[in-house]
């Protein structure tokens, strides 16, 4: 059964969901936008059966402390400092890494920089390559390059409802997908201060694609097993993403399922048995 904790991290309650036997391997998984571990409640059982599957929620997101920003930098660096503490605090020493779309950044910083804790990446949509950028990534670079006002405030309408449950449809087959995921992360993204920070967040994002390079580093030296099962229809992280694994980790396995950003949403069961089969395939029992 899937348990819910809350651990305090720097002065930040974490909360996360925990299932599983402790003495088995340890799976995290690491959640994107503008989502939670909420995402994960399909798949948590699939793999609890052998696997310790733990799942956090970022600051700012899900049930996690949401700081004001006078005391809290919404960056991609500082939310990997609390995720990092947060695993030290657990006593964690050995994990696959589950990332997905903000998690991957998150995920890749953990990984370069405790590469011997890492036992796998599986990465559902989320990317390290340029060439896994969708089309509205061209107007993003643009607005890091000349970040006036009025472009940040234009990506307020990335929390609009109709935009998420978007990110939730789209690429997908219909009356496949359940409301309560997109009608959960709508009432998140709603609170006092949220989109502000999620703005910073935004305009940091350009510092993830900055650092692909290292990412990809990463992989050529320490070639972990990676598993890309990948929304094929995702218009934010677009196939070629899953592809490009394999030019730096040639063994990587590669699956494009037929759906779209929010994978586990209509296939957390196909990715649950794609997992299993490629953690038992290198040694990960």
């Amino acid at each position: 059964m899937t348990e819910y904790h809350y651990l305090e991290v720097e002065g930040i309650n974490v909360f996360y969901r925990e299932a599983g036997d402790p003495s088995k391997p340890v799976i995290l998984l690491l959640h994107g936008f503008p989502t939670s571990s909420h995402m994960f409640r399909d798949l948590i059982p699939v793999l609890a059966k052998g696997y310790h599957v733990i799942a956090p929620d970022y600051p700012g997101f899900g049930q996690t402390t949401s700081p004001r920003r006078s005391s809290f930098s919404y960056t991609f660096d500082h939310l990997t400092e609390i995720i990092a503490a947060f695993i030290e605090h657990l006593g964690l020493t050995k994990y696959a890494l589950y990332v997905f779309d903000y998690g991957a950044p998150i995920g890749f910083r953990l990984a370069m920089n405790h590469p011997d804790c890492v036992t796998a990446i599986i990465s559902q949509n989320g990317n390290i390559y340029e060439e896994g950028l969708g089309k509205k990534w061209a107007a993003r670079a643009e607005y890091w390059r000349n970040p006036t006002l009025e472009k940040r405030e234009s990506y307020r309408s990335a929390f609009e409802a109709d935009t998420i449950k978007s990110q939730y449809l789209d690429g997908t087959q219909a009356n496949r997908v359940s409301p309560d995921g997109y009608t959960l992360d709508i009432a998140y993204m709603s609170r006092s201060e949220n989109a502000e920070k999620q703005l910073d967040l935004i305009f940091d994002y350009q510092n993830n694609v900055k650092m692909y390079p290292l990412f990809q580093q990463y992989l050529r030296e320490y070639q972990p097993p990676v598993l890309a099962a990948w929304g094929k229809n995702d218009v934010s992280f677009i196939p070629e993403g899953a592809n490009a694994f394999k030019k730096d980790v040639p063994n990587a396995e590669i699956h494009l399922l037929d759906t779209g950003h929010f994978a586990l949403e209509t296939h957390a069961n196909e990715i649950g048995e794609l997992m299993w089969a490629f953690l038992k395939k290198n040694g990960i029992l």
